[in-house]
């Protein structure tokens, strides 16, 4: 399961280059994504596909509901903060957070299929959904460990 939020903590991390390109005119992100309670809903339906998904599933098991509480709301810190939002994310980077976890090519596609399914739920907006993906792809080389 720690494997599967760490991902979900990537997509996080890469936001913050998006958000702090923004021009001072511009919303940041995170206004744009619907603030505090949008991303915390987008984080739960992705982890819930993540977990229901009968590769990635394994993942999420053997972590107690205070530990999964935990890892969720870091991830949802940490999406807040990059998306320019008024969170404080104070966990590790990616590549800390994903060494030796061995997640694979095919397991990446496979989580960004399923954050592309929540943001199609949510009927997230092509200019946020182009910027949540980009940011994605940036992280890509510190979480892929095996082709």
């Amino acid at each position: 399961m720690f494997r599967q939020l760490a991902l979900a903590a990537a997509v996080a991390a890469t936001l913050s280059a998006t958000a702090h390109a923004q021009t001072p005119a511009a919303p940041a992100l995170y206004q744009r994504l619907g603030g505090y309670d949008a991303i915390a809903a987008v984080t739960d339906d992705f982890l819930g596909r993540l977990a229901g998904d009968r590769d990635l599933g394994r993942f999420f098991v053997g972590h107690g509901t205070d530990s999964v509480k935990r890892i969720r709301q870091d991830i949802v810190n940490q999406l807040c903060a990059a998306a320019g939002g008024p969170c404080v994310y104070t966990g590790r980077d990616m590549r800390t957070a994903h060494a030796g976890l061995g997640i694979a090519e095919r397991e990446w596609e496979t989580a960004v299929r399923h954050l592309n399914a929540t943001l199609d739920r949510f009927a997230v907006g092509r200019r946020e959904r182009d910027d949540v993906v980009a940011a994605i792809a940036a992280l890509k080389k510190d979480v892929v460990e095996k082709p």
